[in-house]
């Protein structure tokens, strides 16, 4: 009898742990999308996970917070670059803080420390908003979703 009550409370605790751990590691629901950034004054295509990935990225990217129409994200390394980590991207947010006479459209690592230097944005780390999104190879995909399923 003992056996058997210890059975019983070993598969008890073992469902009770699979109850909490299950959700946590299920596939995500939402499906990956393309998406596009700028690299170097270029578009290029992304794949866009659904998962984020906070304090995890290596490589820098820069997403203007309050930029003008057209402004996507910034990628600073792609593939083929030293360092590249295959789009594990460090989060820098970049906010417009005196605006050009004209709209301008920061395209590339260089343009956003120009803008900083110039005292026209500024930068912040943000560790928490870290998240994987691959850059594809070859020319960018005429996809429709016009940079909205951008970082």
């Amino acid at each position: 009898m003992k056996k058997v009550l210890r059975i019983v409370s070993t598969m008890a605790i073992v469902a009770l742990f699979l109850t909490a751990i299950l959700p946590a590691i299920a596939a995500p629901t939402e499906p990956a999308t393309l998406g596009t950034l700028f690299y170097n004054g270029e578009i290029v295509n992304t794949v866009v996970t659904p998962g984020q990935l906070p304090k995890g990225g290596n490589d820098p990217f820069f997403r203007v917070t309050n930029g003008f129409d057209g402004q996507l994200g910034i990628a600073g390394v792609a593939p083929g670059d030293p360092g590249y980590n295959g789009g594990a991207w460090a989060v820098h947010d970049v906010t417009w803080i005196k605006r050009p006479g004209r709209p301008i459209l920061l395209k590339s690592k260089a343009d956003v420390i120009r803008a900083k230097n110039a005292g026209f944005v500024s930068v912040t780390r943000n560790e928490d908003a870290d998240f994987r999104c691959p850059i594809l190879p070859g020319k960018p995909l005429n996809n429709g979703n016009n940079g909205n399923n951008t970082h």
